[in-house]
């Protein structure tokens, strides 16, 4: 399956963040802001950058914008640019858009105008964000320190209906299990004998450099 392709409207703090980690992981990711002396500063990590305005739909029709899987919007100082942008991009099918908002009314009007998730950049960092879109298959992922994260994941198919002791995770993955969620419950005292199923959640803590086996 073809790797996903990402696109990040404005080079603020935050946009930069996520075209960084994106595009060191490997990623195909194109940059965009109207301000030249950002995309100037941002092209030396980010080889795809361009100077736009992505609120124009001839400019999005130029990009390609609707062959890009996942369009993170990181204009939350302009609400104006923000909605028509990410109108825009679901006008032209873009499958994910991404918002950044700067409060609960923007959050809102976001979603209202098609926006599939809104991000609170006090909440979530740029950085967390990337990885949490380039670990597929995880829920959520969260970086405890520079080599070991904290991670939240489905159970696979080929895992239900089979024990932590069947499966041995531990040694195929280098991952260790601490808490089962079901039902919206969090358990730490895991029974290694109970077989697993489909609506269960897995948290797990390992070496970030380890995660890729899971994918």
């Amino acid at each position: 399956m073809a790797n996903k392709t990402y696109a990040v409207f404005g080079l603020g703090r935050y946009g930069t963040a996520v075209a960084k980690e994106l595009a060191n992981n490997g990623a195909e990711v194109l940059a965009v802001d109207i301000d030249e002396e950002r995309v100037n500063n941002a092209i030396t990590e980010i080889p795809y950058c361009k100077c736009a305005d992505v609120t124009d739909p001839e400019v999005l029709k130029q990009l390609d914008i609707s062959n890009i899987d996942v369009v993170i919007i990181s204009m939350a100082t302009d609400l104006e640019a923000s909605v028509m942008s990410t109108l825009l991009c679901k006008e032209m099918g873009v499958k994910t858009v991404i918002s950044k908002c700067s409060s609960e009314m923007n959050s809102k009007i976001l979603s209202k105008v098609g926006a599939d998730k809104v991000i609170f950049p006090e909440q979530e960092s740029g950085i967390r964000l990337a990885k949490n879109l380039l670990s597929s298959g995880f829920v959520d992922i969260l970086e405890i320190t520079n080599d070991v994260s904290m991670v939240e994941l489905e159970v696979r198919p080929e895992w239900e209906n089979k024990s932590l002791l069947e499966l041995d995770l531990r040694k195929k993955y280098s991952i260790n299990i601490v808490s089962i969620i079901e039902n919206g419950k969090a358990s730490v005292n895991i029974d290694p004998e109970t077989p697993l199923k489909k609506s269960m959640r897995l948290i797990v803590i390992a070496d970030t450099s380890k995660l890729r086996k899971l994918k």
